[in-house]
């Protein structure tokens, strides 16, 4: 079981949580798709809960503050200094939606969109590490921007995060972005999908499974739609989902997880 108990590297992504409308709802949902746990932090935490599988944390979900809230995954990228990634990214045409808070003796973390209009996280962990399962079933296998600028967004990254990229033969400008995950590799930028077209930048986030299928047959049964697949591609079998609430995620069968894996 790939699992970690230290602190990740900056740059990399971390974590990934769901703001949603209905979080029982969500939480049905996934622990049936995912085989996760869900555990809520409470009122002091807003509700917010960690969904764990085998007693590791894989990820989060929380209620939406407001009605007008995107229901939607975020990635989180690890940080060594929120307070001055947070100056990095306004310096370099982002904007900060959440400026860094402290979570209890958790960590620090902070909101943001880059230039291209893709919301994601900050975390420099505390006490939480973030997730602690990956590569496995349950756990985040990959993390990639979809971007309707993926020279910008590459750009910057670069400056933000110190991101270097490595280009993919064959990918359409599709570029990895180095690192010292499995196969030097912690995520992917490139260009919006054929049904993403025209629509904003954001950040995709892909979990293992033990069976595609068999997730996608869960989701489905349950409420979540089929937004392509599950085909066969070179890293393993996939899907794009979304669940009842509209938040729109990957699964990957994790018999033929590609060894370049997310986080």
């Amino acid at each position: 079981m790939s699992t970690r108990s230290t602190p990740w590297q900056a740059g990399t992504p971390s974590w990934a949580d769901l703001t949603t409308p209905d979080a029982t709802a969500a939480a049905a949902f996934y622990t049936a798709v995912m085989g996760w746990e869900v555990h809520d932090r409470g009122a002091d935490f807003g509700h917010y809960a960690v969904c764990t599988r085998d007693g590791h944390a894989a990820a989060g979900l929380g209620p939406a503050a407001s009605p007008d809230q995107p229901t939607a995954w975020t990635t989180y990228l690890a940080v060594d200094d929120v307070e001055k990634v947070a100056e990095s990214v306004v310096t370099h045409g982002g904007t900060l939606l959440v400026p860094p808070v402290t979570v209890a003796d958790q960590g620090r973390m902070a909101l943001a969109l880059d230039p291209t209009g893709a919301p994601f996280g900050l975390w420099q962990a505390l006490s939480m590490i973030g997730a602690e399962l990956v590569n496995e079933p349950g756990g985040m296998v990959w993390n990639e921007h979809h971007s309707a600028d993926p020279e910008a967004a590459r750009a910057f990254y670069g400056a933000v995060l110190g991101h270097t990229y490595t280009v993919v033969e064959g990918g359409e400008g599709y570029t990895t972005i180095d690192g010292a995950g499995p196969g030097n590799t912690v995520g992917g930028i490139g260009g919006l999908a054929a049904d993403e077209a025209g629509g904003p930048s954001s950040w995709a986030v892909y979990f293992a499974v033990d069976d595609a299928d068999a997730a996608v047959a869960a989701a489905t049964a349950r409420g979540g739609h089929v937004v392509s697949g599950p085909d066969d591609m070179p890293f393993g079998r996939m899907a794009t989902l979304t669940d009842p609430q509209g938040a729109r995620f990957s699964i990957m069968g994790v018999a033929a997880a590609p060894e370049a894996g997310g986080s």
